[in-house]
């Protein structure tokens, strides 16, 4: 009995709280009109947007990079018809005088790319020397004497020094290649 009664006093606080907040809450219509009214308060208070006409716009290709202050004195002047070939011309020496620069930065990569593959490569002919040299008649590997004792500590100096060339080689042709050097540049 006090389980129903329960029951029926928690739907009968449910129907009243659903009738309350019908009776207080606003129509769809009331919102939208709340919203518009808010919208034209924000135009109101918003800066008018700029127009931009022909008029405010340069003449001139060249002269995209200036002000719409500075670009209407250009336009009154007359027109010279050598000023398209002067800057035609200036924009070649420009563009001869980065690639001849690029052109110096592969070749001086490619120099210093080639001198490090020469010091990997007398590396690599000294300690085929050595291992030649560690070689018994044989054929087998010498491990007796004080001779071959140096040997064996030189091989593992001369395979040390290798590594570390090899490893500025493989990072000087990755700096070759983040430069946007082209592969003949970073692997001749």
């Amino acid at each position: 009995m006090s389980r129903t009664f329960f029951r029926v006093l928690l739907i009968a606080a449910i129907l009243v709280a659903l009738a309350n907040s019908t009776a207080y809450s606003q129509s769809l219509g009331d919102i939208a009109r709340e919203n518009q009214e808010e919208k034209a308060a924000q135009a109101a208070n918003a800066p008018a947007p700029k127009v931009i006409t022909n008029k405010d716009l340069p003449t001139d290709p060249d002269a995209g990079s200036t002000s719409s202050a500075t670009a209407a004195p250009v336009a009154n002047k007359p027109a010279d018809p050598m000023a398209k070939q002067r800057a035609e011309h200036q924009a070649e020496q420009r563009y001869a005088q980065q690639r001849q620069a690029e052109q110096r930065a592969a070749e001086q990569w490619k120099r210093q790319i080639l001198a490090q593959k020469n010091k990997v490569a007398v590396l690599q002919a000294r300690m085929n020397q050595i291992h030649a040299s560690l070689q018994a008649a044989s054929g087998s590997v010498a491990a007796d004497g004080p001779y071959t004792g140096y040997q064996a500590r030189r091989a593992v100096q001369v395979q040390q020094q290798l590594n570390e060339q090899r490893r500025k080689l493989d990072q000087m042709q990755e700096a070759a290649r983040h430069a946007g050097m082209h592969t003949t540049v970073y692997d001749p």
